[in-house]
């Protein structure tokens, strides 16, 4: 390892330094469409998340049904008539179709929103041969009203596809798509409280992973945000999960993590001890937030795989890129005890992407994430120590929009990507980072110094903070005055950090 110690002991942090620069808020990168990922029709991922409960029980059924002898049809407005159609629905093995209005066509409806009329279209479409209707519905349309079969007068459903897995947001806002899966012999699997994406949800991944050559229908508003749902059961299909359940590496996860090198005690606690110790290690710090937060709390590493030098090296770029067996025992350690590692870049004169991509063997493992660490990102003039780096956003979208792209095509499951920050200006142009469904961006708040100067450090870098990040704070044993306890963390840094460091 090159001479040379990167360490802030003589950086400054200043208020009025933390309000230099831009921010904003994340803008979205659409990626590859669904059209483009999908697998054969039978395997498709299809969304049913229209607003009107109506429409999402016709969506439903056009899913589950190739064809159907009949339905059954009930008001939305009407609870207990939607109650006894699903009675019917499911003994006849038929799917369950909602109006919105009665059935009846207002004055002021078109064709194509009319519930009467999706019905009617429905029907058509399924080659129904009869309709039961439930409470005050009118359909406009050919197909006769009659009583739906029951027990053993009714066929099974032989017009259903190849039975689906139905991922249901809420169960009571939509019984007419539970009925329907129901009747089609679907495997229903309903979305915890307040959870919105399926990847974060343990039941749903388990069922998806173990149904993986099974269609999958996604049925409610919720998931009417999911940026990439084809991706997202994909990935959930891997049937790999976080040591607490779910793949989403910050959604109802904190972590815990010790920083620093292999063997250099003085780049931080990790270097402090051989591989296995340093799973023990964290695993006991981890254990000291155990009940402080409503979140489970997850022990990490993150490992400095380049390291900013005091010297220029053969390279010139004052960076020391440690070779990825140097990095793997820890990787391997951290992969046996249900660990994420996060694999932290300080570039020098070189840049962010470079890097990244020597660790692409490390960085294809499910649980190996990334950091880029600005500070350490200098211009062709610049070295370290001397100035604080910083890094334009454009190279950050070159980053993330590479290693989503891995994650995506080695059918990985999400990754935390995390950019340290302790100044604004350390990332220019914050306002156009760009966003992946495949990962989750975290800000790392690592100053370091007394308490004051790290609290405002904090919420400076809160304002204008790009939407949908999620942050993490660093705790340094010997240049924090003093270094909070794991209680002091929890109750001083608000909101709570995801993502707890020790250095």
């Amino acid at each position: 390892m090159r001479s040379g110690r990167p360490t802030r002991a003589l950086l400054a942090l200043s208020v009025s330094g933390l309000l230099l620069g831009a921010a904003g808020c994340t803008t979205h990168d659409d990626g590859p469409t669904v059209a483009q990922l999908a697998r054969s029709a039978a395997d498709s991922v299809t969304v049913a998340a229209q607003q009107d409960p109506a429409a999402r029980s016709v969506a439903a059924s056009r899913a589950l049904f190739r064809a159907s002898p009949g339905a059954v049809v009930a008001p939305a407005s009407d609870s207990a008539a939607v109650r006894d159609a699903a009675s019917a629905a499911r003994a006849a093995h038929v799917p369950l179709l909602l109006t919105d209005d009665g059935g009846r066509r207002s004055s002021t409806a078109s064709p194509s929103t009319s519930g009467g009329d999706r019905v009617a279209a429905e029907l058509e479409r399924l080659g129904a041969d009869w309709y039961q209707a439930e409470g005050d519905v009118t359909v406009d349309t050919d197909v006769p009203e009659q009583e739906a079969p029951d027990g053993g007068d009714a066929p099974e459903a032989s017009g259903a596809s190849r039975p689906a897995t139905v991922v249901v947001a809420d169960r009571d806002a939509d019984p007419a798509a539970v009925t329907t899966a129901e009747a089609a012999d679907a495997r229903v699997v309903v979305m915890p409280d307040g959870v919105t994406d399926p990847a974060a949800a343990p039941d749903v991944v388990t069922t998806l992973h173990e149904r993986a050559d099974h269609p999958t229908v996604l049925v409610g508003t919720a998931f009417g945000d999911l940026r990439d749902p084809e991706w997202t059961v994909r990935a959930a299909e891997s049937g790999w999960q976080l040591p607490h359940g779910g793949q989403r590496p910050f959604d109802g996860h904190r972590y815990v993590a010790l920083y620093g090198a292999p063997g250099a005690p003085v780049l931080g606690v990790l270097g402090e001890q051989d591989p296995a110790a340093t799973v023990r290690r964290a695993e006991g710090m981890a254990k000291e937030y155990d009940g402080l937060g409503d979140e489970p709390v997850t022990p990490a590493m993150e490992v400095i795989a380049t390291v900013a030098a005091g010297d220029a090296g053969a390279d010139g770029d004052y960076s020391t890129e440690l070779p990825a067996s140097t990095l793997e025992p820890y990787v391997d350690a951290a992969s046996d005890a249900g660990m994420p590692v996060i694999l932290d870049l300080q570039p020098g004169r070189s840049d962010f992407l470079s890097q990244a991509k020597r660790y692409e063997s490390l960085l294809a493992k499910p649980n190996v994430w990334l950091a880029l660490d600005p500070e350490w990102r200098l211009t062709d003039d610049q070295v370290p120590l001397e100035q604080i780096g910083s890094v334009s956003a454009a190279e950050v979208n070159e980053v993330s929009s590479w290693l989503a792209d891995l994650v995506r095509t080695k059918g990985l499951p999400p990754k935390a990507f995390v950019l340290h920050q302790f100044r604004l200006s350390m990332i220019q142009d914050r306002s156009s980072l760009r966003s992946h469904p495949e990962l989750d961006v975290l800000i790392h708040v690592d100053g370091q110094g007394s308490q004051p100067d790290k609290q405002a450090t904090w919420k400076a870098l809160h304002q204008d903070a790009p939407e949908g990040v999620h942050w993490g704070w660093k705790n340094f044993f010997d240049e924090d005055a003093p270094m909070l306890s794991p209680e002091q963390t929890m109750a001083d840094v608000q909101p709570t950090p995801s993502l707890i460091t020790y250095q």
